[in-house]
């Protein structure tokens, strides 16, 4: 049987590969330079899935990713949260107290802020945790520096020079998988057949697991709109786990809003919410209904 791809944005050893290695652990990983490429390579069949992080619980959200689910229109048929321990990485034989730069992703470099200051380097931005480990192993200066995770270091032969300086300890990601069609996979075991691959499946029933749903909503031009689009949630005893909104493409200061919650679209106080919510909106677009995952 052919092995299915999934495509994921970085190089090896970034921490959208460990994603895919934990959540997707059947599955040939295909590197991408940016979330274009794997949305690209998603929609245009040549993987068969893509994992994407949305959300950081220190950084906050990735607002890339949210622009590509409204202009793309992929579907979520998965999340998965992964623990994100940085480290600083060196070349052999350097130190802390030689570094003068440090190389990263931004979001990396906002969730260890602290230890940037502390020491008064300089940051430089790039496109990839695992990219700028790569980097910093082809140019090989002391006074440079990368954070990354612990496994670029055997990677890319570069030295750890301290663990763990996210500036929150409890530092997570929750990334989410798209793909063309709506499904989503369960583990072969529970389908009482002998195989450790997996299936895909519709829609979840409710007697699965615990869902999640994530909507995309445009607001109709009315006074106190917003407040009015969440009440059918409330009154429904929904619980919402995401709220953002994004400039919208089609018209200037107008706005989309991205929302999860806790339930499944075939339950009645699902459907009741959303057709509450679309008295009030000029769109809905249901973009994924899952099985959640636990956060850690």
């Amino acid at each position: 049987m052919k092995k299915k791809k999934v495509a994921f944005q970085g190089l090896k050893g970034s921490y959208s590969d460990q994603a895919c290695m934990e959540r997707l652990p059947g599955y040939k990983r295909r590197p991408c330079k940016t979330f274009d490429e794997v949305f690209r390579l998603v929609k245009k069949g040549e993987v068969d899935l893509g994992i994407i992080p949305v959300e950081n619980s220190i950084a906050g959200g990735v607002v890339d990713c949210y622009d590509l689910m409204a202009s793309q229109k992929l579907k979520i048929i998965g999340e998965h949260y992964l623990p994100v321990n940085h480290c600083i990485l060196g070349v052999r034989g350097s130190s802390l107290d030689q570094i003068k730069t440090i190389y990263s992703h931004p979001h990396a470099i906002a969730q260890c802020k602290s230890i940037i200051d502390q020491y008064g380097w300089d940051r430089n931005a790039v496109y990839d945790t695992a990219g700028s480990a790569y980097d910093l192993s082809i140019k090989k200066s002391p006074s440079d520096a990368a954070i990354a995770s612990i496994i670029c270091a055997d990677l890319y032969d570069l030295e750890v020079l301290k663990k763990d300086i996210q500036d929150q300890q409890f530092n997570t990601t929750r990334f989410i998988i798209i793909s063309n069609e709506a499904f989503y996979e369960v583990s072969i075991e529970k389908s009482n057949e002998a195989s450790n691959e997996n299936v895909l499946k519709n829609i979840p029933n409710v007697e699965d697991g615990p869902c999640k749903t994530s909507i995309l909503f445009k607001v109709r031009d009315i006074p106190s709109v917003l407040y009015k689009c969440l009440g059918g949630f409330a009154t429904n005893n929904i619980n919402l786990t995401l709220l953002t909104s994004r400039p919208s493409p089609d018209k200037q200061w107008t706005y989309h809003f991205y929302l999860d919650f806790q339930g499944n679209i075939e339950e009645k106080r699902c459907k009741l919410a959303l057709e509450e919510l679309s008295f009030f909106t000029t769109e809905v677009t249901i973009l994924g209904c899952y099985l959640e995952s636990k956060k850690v």
